[in-house]
């Protein structure tokens, strides 16, 4: 019997959509893995002034998230209403791919991008309040995943709220989303483990 999340309207869901799906989830795991037995002091320590700690990642990529959600929400409602259904697989275009690809990790020196001021993390988010806020946004992400799955993803176009006069399609801000949690709970990761050794009076091997 196929469950409301593996179809759209009652068919059995692509592949493509499947395969967003699970990226989102997975991601939403390890950010819970992440801050599992992580002290608050832990979770907020910086290895350095304007560093990043864990809660720093999360609190980033909670906003970030609200912010592209709010982009692409109007364009995805409308085209609902136009009947813009699906065509084809929910992949970025050549532009949008690209993009989605410097997203990825590892960072390399030459990929690495500055946050948008509107999506920087606020100066000492608490880790409880940041977890708690990614979470509820990545709910919001995977709702719009499933509400709107059936839509031309691929078609559809949204204007990017951080550079101006560039348009990406929904399918490219879902692959972004997805590929941008990755980045930024990699580097939490690594945060985590020098706060641990840091807090324990050891520098990194």
């Amino acid at each position: 019997m196929q469950t409301e999340a593996a179809t759209i309207e009652g068919a059995p869901k692509p592949a493509d959509i499947r395969r967003l799906q699970d990226e989102l989830e997975a991601a939403e795991r390890d950010a819970r893995e992440l801050v599992d037995g992580l002290s608050e002091e832990q979770g907020e320590w910086c290895a350095e002034p304007g560093s990043w700690s864990v809660a720093h990642c999360l609190d980033h990529l909670a906003t970030a998230n609200r912010v592209y959600l709010a982009a692409m929400r109007p364009r995805a409602e409308r085209a609902r209403a136009e009947g813009r259904r699906r065509k084809g697989p929910a992949k970025p275009g050549l532009v949008g791919g690209l993009f989605v690809w410097q997203l990825e990790p590892p960072v390399t020196t030459g990929f690495k991008m500055r946050a948008p001021r509107t999506i920087r993390p606020r100066p000492a988010p608490r880790l409880r309040d940041a977890f708690a806020a990614f979470t509820v946004e990545q709910r919001e992400v995977l709702a719009f995943l499933r509400e709107h799955a059936g839509l031309d993803l691929a078609g559809v176009r949204f204007p990017n709220p951080f550079v101006r006069g560039v348009r990406f399609s929904l399918a490219t801000g879902l692959h972004v989303i997805a590929a941008h949690e990755r980045r930024h709970l990699l580097q939490a990761w690594r945060v985590r483990g020098d706060a641990e050794r840091a807090l324990r009076g050891t520098t990194p091997g």
